[in-house]
């Protein structure tokens, strides 16, 4: 993507709303523009034009009666007229000279140069226009063969007043637009909103059960396949575990009649052996079973994760291995306590069982609860971190054999940390061995 690019979508809306107003301000804005032009170029113009040669014909009559008219009296009334009926206060200086006389290129905006023209055009003498001397008058003097005169027309006469309807009405029209705009546009994304949620709970394990589809067509199609997902996948949940639960019961019965008959045989040779490999047995079981039960019918509740901690910790804890706990404060969110114990457990034992001293961190990082465990055991190669995640896979070479379970601690950890939408990471720590960092959502 080219630099350009990058740098207008770093100023483009991020949000759906967002992205839909623009589309919708931005056709409206310029066609207020265009409009804008039009209006200018079509009646503006033309309006000031015509309103400028009704002045300069009325200023033209004027003067021509004032000049026709054969006593000092009678001016004066046409003076008066033009005032009365004209709105044009007229005085004359005798032997006056204008100081500046304009021309087309002197006079500057557009109100100037039309009145310059009209009245050029009707008394084709030197005149001069002044517009900014008085707020709401014009001044136009004009040279006359004996004087000047001098006339003050109200700027109202210039202009119209249909520029300010015409903003008023532009701009009225599109804030009302662009309010039923959002609201219309809010309507429709709130649901898509709504089932984004709805996913992000059910991806974190959380209860889903209130939601129901609602908005367009399009949004109810996508929320109904939501809801057919969430129960397939609920259901294929179910029957995992009640296979388990049989495979289990199945499993525990043998296992059970051997154990009696060893108890029988006490005392033999080779009694010992057999015994510890049923309890290899059971415990490998209990491994396999943990592993693919996943988090089960659990329900996710709202509790502390600082006491989680605790109790993973105790459970943890060997004699050799020294064990700290430091929570920056108190944490709860909700959760599946027994399924998060047993994976922070699984860590935990994970890094006493290589390490002499372990320290565990817990704190609350922007919209994510972030627990840190550290050894200062051998530690993993970078190139090996993945895999350590993968069901039966074990260190045989960096971490000891003889210890190192049945290579499930880690897979356990890792698909009960996704189920409630977070994520495990491993990467060296400051003691020396092995970081474990867990990421939970709030």
């Amino acid at each position: 993507m080219s630099k350009p690019d990058m740098m207008i979508k770093r100023f483009l809306p991020k949000s759906l709303l967002g992205r839909s107003l623009l589309i919708i301000v931005t056709p409206l804005i310029l066609l207020q523009v265009v409009s804008a032009l039009i209006f200018y170029e079509s009646h503006w113009d033309k309006i000031t034009r015509r309103l400028a040669v009704s002045v300069a014909g009325d200023i033209s009559a004027i003067i021509q009666l004032w000049r026709d008219a054969p006593t000092e009296e009678r001016r004066a009334g046409i003076l008066r007229l033009a005032a009365g009926s004209m709105l044009l206060t007229m005085t004359y200086d005798p032997d006056a000279v204008l100081d500046r006389v304009d021309t087309l290129a002197s006079v500057e905006g557009s109100l100037d140069e039309a009145l310059f023209e009209a009245v050029s055009s009707y008394l084709r003498r030197p005149i001069n226009i002044d517009s900014e001397s008085l707020d709401e008058h014009v001044v136009i003097r004009v040279q006359l063969q004996n004087g000047v005169m001098e006339v003050l027309t109200p700027t109202k006469r210039l202009f119209s007043s249909t520029t300010y309807v015409f903003v008023i009405w532009m701009v009225g029209t599109s804030l009302i637009l662009f309010s039923v705009a959002m609201i219309f546009m809010r309507n429709q994304i709130r649901p898509i909103g709504r089932l984004a949620a709805a996913a992000d709970n059910f991806g974190k394990g959380r209860d889903v059960e209130r939601f129901k589809p609602e908005g367009a067509t399009e949004v109810r199609q996508a929320a109904q396949a939501f809801i057919a997902m969430r129960e397939r996948i609920q259901r294929q949940i179910a029957q995992r575990t009640d296979m388990l639960a049989g495979v289990s019961h199945d499993l525990r019965t043998p296992i059970t009649r051997i154990r009696l008959q060893l108890a029988l045989l006490e005392g033999r040779e080779g009694v010992d052996a057999l015994k510890a490999d049923v309890d290899d047995m059971e415990y490998m079981l209990e491994e396999y079973l943990a592993f693919a039960r996943g988090e089960g019918t659990e329900k996710p509740i709202e509790v502390s994760v600082s006491d989680l901690l605790q109790d993973s910790i105790q459970r943890s804890r060997a004699d050799e291995t020294s064990i700290d706990l430091h929570l920056e404060e108190e944490l709860t969110m909700a959760v599946r306590p027994n399924a998060l114990k047993r994976a922070i457990t699984n860590l935990v034992e994970n890094a006493a069982r290589y390490g002499e001293h372990v320290h565990v961190r817990a704190g609350r990082r922007g919209a994510y609860i972030e627990i840190a465990i550290d050894d200062d055991g051998p530690g993993i190669p970078e190139e090996k971190r993945e895999d350590v995640f993968k069901p039966f896979f074990r260190m045989e070479k960096s971490r000891n054999p003889g210890t190192g379970g049945v290579g499930l601690g880690l897979a356990i950890a890792l698909d009960v940390v996704r189920g409630h939408g977070g994520e495990i990471s491993l990467d060296e720590s400051p003691m020396g061995g092995l970081r474990a960092i867990i990421r939970l959502p709030v």
